[in-house]
Order: structure tokens, then sequence, then C-alpha cells
């Protein structure tokens, strides 16, 4: 709120402590609040009275001044940055994305359970895992994703879903990666990629309709085109990865079928779309091991990118599950995979086994989409990147 000292309305003394405050400092202030349409949000403060707390000295001044600063100055002192009215809105609208979620799943019969931060195998390929060191020389893990825990929950409660940090040894300097993440991934027993899908896209109307009921003004503030988050509504388009291969081609990517989609690829297919694109059936050879191949054409999956508009690239992956005992482990041994780290995945195909479908969703990606901002480092109080552990 804007505070107005008036000079000839305060004694002398406490007048020239005002007048000399220095940027940052912190302060108490009292007095009258009245209307003022000019002020920001309507109202001003007749100062009256003001203690200082602390006072930041003329000698070290506050780092962050009114003029313009570069992002590797600001990321440096990105404790001090929370503080602008920018990082406000993000990290309000993070919030608020948090507790969508969480409504959005609990209300809908799932059951929060939470899954380990140190594993002992790899989830998705071993090249991007951050290893530590355990108890009696032994390594463990930090984990890339709470799925293969979620499916033995799954098999316990039915729907269930973990929601919690994910770590990634990615070497990538791209907008949309971070190398700590939260991710939130949803699990379901007697499910299909069609019930993926589903869920998948119910989740993102929900959330960003909540976005847009709470947090509008924060949203007006970081002058996101609030039209673009009210086109949100399923149903969204599907369409299968030979299709969109082909469309792609017909806009110049060079991709050939049996590739993997790249940054580009993924901003063409959305570039004269509103609403998110659902691109299922991958080919086998550029997803996971547990994905379910497809019946009628085995050398693909049943597997399901979520794709946003205005470049924002993949916001949920998932699909169904291989749930014969046989095949996974078939699976595991092409993918070079250490068979006695996933002995306990293989039992839940052994006792007991269903189809069970699942997916995961970067909240970093999400925010950053629902915000538009140019990258995800703002969407987390501390990111966590390729060339920064600090602060």
């Amino acid at each position: 709120m804007q505070c107005v000292a008036v000079k000839s309305a305060l004694p002398e003394e406490l007048f020239e402590t005002i007048k000399n405050l220095t940027q940052e400092s912190s302060i108490i202030v009292t007095g009258k609040i009245r209307a003022e349409q000019r002020a920001p949000g309507g109202y001003e403060m007749d100062v009256e009275g003001l203690e200082v707390l602390q006072r930041v000295p003329e000698s070290d001044p506050y780092p962050i001044t009114p003029k313009e600063h570069g992002i590797d100055f600001l990321m440096d002192h990105r404790h001090l940055w929370l503080r602008s009215q920018r990082q406000h809105a993000i990290l309000r609208v993070r919030h608020e994305v948090i507790r969508a979620v969480r409504d959005y799943f609990d209300s809908n019969g799932f059951t929060l359970v939470d899954t380990p931060i140190f594993t002992p195998a790899a989830c998705e390929g071993t090249t991007t895992l951050f290893e530590v060191n355990y108890f009696e020389d032994e390594k463990a893990y930090l984990t890339q994703s709470g799925q293969l825990y979620n499916e033995a929950t799954a098999m316990a409660l039915g729907k269930v879903y973990c929601f919690g940090p994910t770590f990634r040894a990615e070497k990538s300097k791209t907008r949309r990666h971070l190398t700590e993440f939260w991710m939130v991934e949803p699990e379901m027993a007697y499910a299909n990629l069609e019930d993926v899908k589903q869920l998948a896209e119910g989740l993102l109307v929900y959330v960003i309709g909540r976005a847009l009921e709470n947090r509008r003004e924060e949203l007006k503030r970081l002058e996101r085109d609030l039209s673009k988050l009210e086109a949100i509504q399923a149903p969204f388009e599907r369409m299968s990865y030979d299709d969109a291969v082909k469309l792609l081609q017909t806009k110049g990517s060079e991709i050939q079928w049996g590739g993997d989609f790249g940054g580009t690829d993924e901003t063409l297919l959305t570039e004269d779309r509103q609403r998110p694109v659902m691109v299922d059936r991958f080919p086998t050879s550029i997803k996971a091991f547990y994905f379910q191949p497809d019946d009628a054409r085995p050398e693909l999956a049943l597997g399901v990118d979520v794709i946003a508009p205005e470049g924002y690239g993949e916001i949920i992956g998932g699909g169904q599950r291989i749930h014969d005992p046989e095949l996974l482990l078939k699976r595991i041994e092409e993918h070079n995979l250490p068979k006695e780290a996933f002995n306990w995945y293989i039992d839940l195909r052994k006792y007991g086994t269903v189809p069970h479908a699942g997916f995961g969703m970067g909240i970093e990606r999400c925010v950053a989409w629902i915000c538009g901002l140019e990258h995800v480092r703002e969407t987390i109080a501390f990111p966590r990147m390729l060339y920064r552990l600090r602060p």
C-alpha cells in the first residue's frame, strides 16, 4: 500500500527519519487508511507514526535497485529477488496450481501416498541419475519419478498419486529444464490409455480454471493473455504419433518415423491450436521399458504426451504399463537394467496383476505455461539448473 507522509502533519524528527530511509529498510507504519482511486489497490495510508526495525546502511545498499538488472545477477540474488511483485505473483500462481492439483485428485477418489527419494534403481534409464553414497559403501540414486512405487501402491489402494521432488541429471540448458523439479503422478489400477487421457484432460482444465478463478490479479500483473487460458476447455485434440510425424514433415521438420519430438517439433504441432494436443502411440523404441505395447501394432507403446500450446511443450507424459511378467522381464533385459533391482517390481506382475495406467505432470512447466513465462527458472523459489546450485 502506498503511504503518504505529510511534513506539516508530523513531528520534524519523524519526518526526517522517513525522508532518510533507505531502500528495503524494515519499518512498522501506523496511520489512517482512506480510499484513493488513483493509488495502486485503491487505498492510501496517511502516515501518523513509524518505527524503524532495521535500516539498510547507505554504505552497503540493497543490491536490487529499480534499474534493469541482468538475469544472472538476479538469480545470484534470488533470495532477495523473491521480494519483487513479479515473483510474488508467480509463486502465488504456483501455490494455487498445487492446491488445485491436490483438490482434483482428493475429490476424485485418489489417495496420496508418498514415494521414496532414495531409490536402488533407475525408473527411466540410467543416464540421467544422480548417484549418492548410501550406508556400507552401497550406492543409491535420487528419484527420477515415483511411478514404479506408485504402481505398487495402486495395486494396494486402487487409485493413488504421489507429489514430490524429482531429480534428472540431464546436461540440458533449455528453458524447459531444471535438475530438481516437482511432479505429481497419479496411477490407477484397472485402467488403460484412454483413462489416462481423460484424467489428464480433466486435471488441466480444472487447474487452469482455478488459476483464473483465484489468481486473476496475479496473472494480470504478469501481463498474461487471459483469453489464451480461458480457451483451455475439453475436449483436447487427439492425434497418433504417425499422424503427428506426417504433420510435422509438412511444416518443414526433418523428423523421421521412429524419432522423438524435439522442442521445436512440439512447438510446430501446436502453433495453430489454442488447446493442448494429445499425441499417443509412440514407437516403443523411444519410450521407457514399462510401457504396454499396442496389441494391434506391438512396435507402438500405449503412451501419450500432452503438448501445451504457445510453445510450452510436453506438460504431461504417461500411459498404460506392462502387466505381463514375462514381457516385463524381456523389456528390462533389452534396456540393460539390473534385474535384481527390479525383483519387487516384477512381483507386482506375479501376484494379482491387473492392467494399470498413470502419468506424470511437472509443476514447473505447468506454472510457466499458465503464467506465460519464458523460462521455468522463475517458477520455483530456488531453481537448480546445470550451472546453478546457489543460493
